[in-house]
């Protein structure tokens, strides 16, 4: 038995004392309204932490937000930590003395502290209980410099000392009030109180607050709304209202809002108008202007068009009603406009063919290229996509011409400045330049769909630019080795797998493989091009190519370390695309193992044909003649595994009426060719494979899978009849190496639909 110490602690719980509410406020120079969220989560956080660690209990917990302070209430704080009692398990009394010395430096106590109990010694420390007030000082500013803003800073003379203290603005007070009481800490040459400021233009001096229970009465009272929740209400409803009574209607935006209240104390929303000229430019850009800009809503006409209307929020309840507010923003939101014009302006000045000159200057990835050698691949696959009738309807040379136009707009003024914007604007240059409609849509909408709720391009041209463009920017990143990895996903390739499966789904038929291999080759290609100058030139110093051109098997190429980028596009990426898939089926109830199945084939990567197969499977494993199927199966496969018969079925059965003939591998692989009798049940088998395959392949073939399930359905009962009567692992050679035939049989049947060995129960 070992004498190494062993620790163990109770508690003595005291009677619970007393409670009271608590309020801290951390008041400080204007906090980001970005900011505000995360730091009120983070100083809940905080807070329970300190709390936990001191042995205080914490209920519910509120926690404020406005561009000047964090407040946090804690209702029902303890008075004081309970008392306790560590115990410290050590060796035993008749241990070595030399365990016995290591084990009082550990506790820091000597021997006669000790309590020896059934022959062990123990340590036993009484930890009385501490008075909150003790605790919150200690903690409050270990909160604030824990503090994990995104950005701080630091201030004053204090902030050429490396160990000063940084907030995210110089912070000027702090209020820590325990039922009433001031609980008196200090930090950074703050000290605690229980005063505060009101708003910075409609209240001048402190404000003395007594406790929780007055706190937020007292600041409304000097025009300082400390819940944000409530401000966002007010913002929300009084923009809507701003708008309405000028008979237009809100555009709402939730973001906007949150921003616009953690921008004020007392917001009050206000109406202006912008000159009626510049609803010229596209209505996106007049938006992202007003939202991005000057934190503005817009508004919209009874007819849905863009109103020459803004709602901004302003931070004060002015005494001429907000006219010069008005005023004011409405003369910034005239030059940010006038900008937006004058790009709209210049960018039409020269053709999008032009503009996608300049895409060459632009590094798609170091090892990759530029956008130019991307936007020509994505030209090419475009092309076969419509050229081969993978998306119907689609015209080769607009799709062509769409995608060699699509990330055109990338250089331009009003891209570089909204880089939101991109693909939209390349749609409406497209469109004013006088292009096809069928181009210009492609242009604006290839980027499509961006997240799971954004809606899928159903116009063929869009569609075809739109799979190239995602497929070229997976297969790329793949074939150097920058895939996906837990959290991490930097070219978001999750985002464009989810965007072809969306778009598939839609009814596109496509070959993934193939596009992988064809996408594959002008990687290559391209990189050659840019490594040696031309194929040409590669050809002449490589000797691992005959002289028409084709790779020599026999020669390896001697260049082939100097490529980043790798041949083998296909398995990596068709599993990659099985996992994307299994994510987004989930939501769908669809089971992942049969995803699964189904994929394991190896020559299944049409989607639309893979999820067809995988909604019958999936039908069909819930029934009963699913559920026997599948556990008949497993039983086969584990017979022929347990004897090593691994490899696919390669007999011929020529029938007689009560005989058979078996040729096919023994477990030790050799052939064997033998007539026997079958037994009924083994005969019943036979019969019904002799039905059900062809019907299962027919079915498969013309993707009828619910009849290609029914037909396997057929083989239930055999199959359970086989096993109840016939011994497979007969002391004849000739019928043990028949029967295993006849199992490989059956189970090649199944994988002619799904690999049933990954369907999981």
């Amino acid at each position: 038995m070992s004498n190494s110490p062993t620790p163990f602690v109770s508690s003595e719980v005291e009677t619970p004392g007393t409670v009271a509410d608590f309020l801290l406020e951390l008041r400080s120079e204007e906090i980001p309204a970005r900011m505000q969220a995360g730091a009120r989560a983070d100083l809940e956080k905080l807070f329970r932490r300190e709390m936990e660690a001191a042995g205080l209990a914490v209920g519910a917990l509120t926690v404020w937000s406005t561009p000047r302070r964090l407040t946090l209430i804690a209702r029902g704080l303890p008075l004081a930590t309970q008392a306790v009692s560590e115990e410290t398990k050590g060796p035993r009394t008749s241990a070595p003395e030399q365990a016995l010395e290591g084990f009082l430096r550990k506790t820091g106590l000597t021997k006669d502290q000790l309590t020896e109990r059934d022959g062990v010694w123990f340590a036993v420390v009484e930890k009385p209980g501490r008075a909150a007030t003790d605790v919150l000082a200690e903690a409050i500013p270990a909160i604030i410099r824990a503090f994990p803003w995104p950005k701080s800073q630091r201030w004053g003379a204090a902030s050429l000392q490396p160990e000063s203290l940084r907030w995210v603005r110089p912070l000027s007070g702090i209020i820590a009030l325990l039922g009433g009481e001031v609980v008196d800490c200090e930090i950074g040459g703050i000290r605690s109180g229980r005063t505060t400021m009101g708003h910075r233009f409609h209240h001048s001096g402190e404000i003395t607050i007594d406790g929780v229970d007055d706190y937020a009465a007292k600041l409304r009272d000097a025009h300082v709304i400390v819940d944000h929740v409530e401000r966002e209400g007010i913002v929300r409803e009084g923009a809507k209202k701003a708008a309405a009574d000028a008979g237009l209607v809100l555009v709402e935006d939730e973001g906007l809002v949150i921003e616009n209240a953690g921008l004020t104390e007392w917001p009050v929303p206000l109406l202006g108008r912008f000159d009626e000229a510049f609803l010229e430019v596209p209505p996106e850009v007049i938006q992202l202007t007003a939202r991005v800009n000057q934190k503005y809503f817009i508004c919209r006409d009874s007819a849905g068009k863009l109103a020459n209307a803004f709602v901004c929020t302003a931070n004060i309840a002015a005494k001429d009603g907000g006219a010069m507010i008005v005023a004011g923003n409405r003369k910034v939101l005239a030059a940010r406009l006038s900008d937006a014009r004058f790009f709209w302006e210049q960018d039409r000045k020269t053709p999008l063919s032009v503009h996608a000159e300049k895409l060459a200057r632009i590094t798609f990835h170091e090892k990759l290229g530029t956008v130019a050698d991307k936007v020509e691949r994505v030209a090419k696959l475009a092309e076969w996509l419509a050229s081969e009738g993978i998306v119907p309807g689609c015209d080769p040379a607009q799709a062509r011409i769409a995608a060699e136009l699509c990330k055109a707009d990338l250089v331009t003024e009003m891209v570089g400045e909204f880089p939101e914007l991109q693909g939209l604007m390349g749609g409406y240059y497209a469109r004013a330049e006088g292009l096809p409609d069928a181009v210009a849509d492609a242009i604006r909408d290839h980027y499509k769909p961006v997240g799971q709720g954004d809606e899928v391009p159903t116009a063929p041209v869009t569609v075809a630019v739109a799979l190239a463009d995602k497929l070229d920017t997976i297969v790329g990143f793949f074939g150097i080795g920058e895939q996906p990895t837990g959290s991490r996903d930097p070219y978001a390739l999750r985002r464009a797998a989810i965007g072809v499966i969306r778009i598939l789904q839609s009814g596109v038929r496509l070959q993934l493989a193939r596009a992988f291999r064809l996408l594959a080759g002008e990687y290559h290609l391209q990189e050659i091009d840019r490594e040696f100058g031309s194929f040409e030139q590669y050809l002449a110093e490589t000797k691992s190519f005959d002289e028409s051109g084709k790779a020599d098997p026999g020669v390896p190429d001697p260049f082939a370390e100097r490529f980043a980028f790798k041949l083998d596009a296909g398995p990596a990426e068709l599993a990659f695309f099985a996992d994307r898939l299994k994510v987004q089926q989930r939501e769908a109830g669809v089971r992942h193992d049969l995803i699964d199945a189904v994929f394991a084939l190896g020559d299944e990567d049409d989607l639309v044909r893979l999820l067809a197969r995988v909604h019958a499977l999936q039908a069909f494993v819930g029934t009963e003649d699913g559920v026997n199927l599948i556990a008949g199966y497993k039983r086969a496969a584990n017979i022929l595994k347990k004897e090593g018969y691994q490899q696919p079925f390669v007999s011929s059965e020529v029938e007689t009426p009560a005989h058979g003939i078996s040729t096919s591998l023994d477990a030790n692989g050799l052939g064997a060719e033998t007539e026997y009798t079958r037994e009924p049940a083994e005969q019943a088998l036979v019969d019904a494979l002799d039905a059900a395959e062809p019907r299962a392949e027919a079915a498969v073939a013309a993707e009828d899978f619910t009849a290609a399930m029914a037909a396997l359905a057929t083989l239930r009962a055999p199959i359970d009849a086989f096993f109840e009567s016939v011994t497979v692992n007969d002391a004849d050679p000739a019928k043990r190496a028949g029967r295993l035939g006849l199992l490989d049989r059956f189970r090649a049947a199944v994988h002619k639909v799904a690999d049933f060995s990954r369907i999981e129960g």
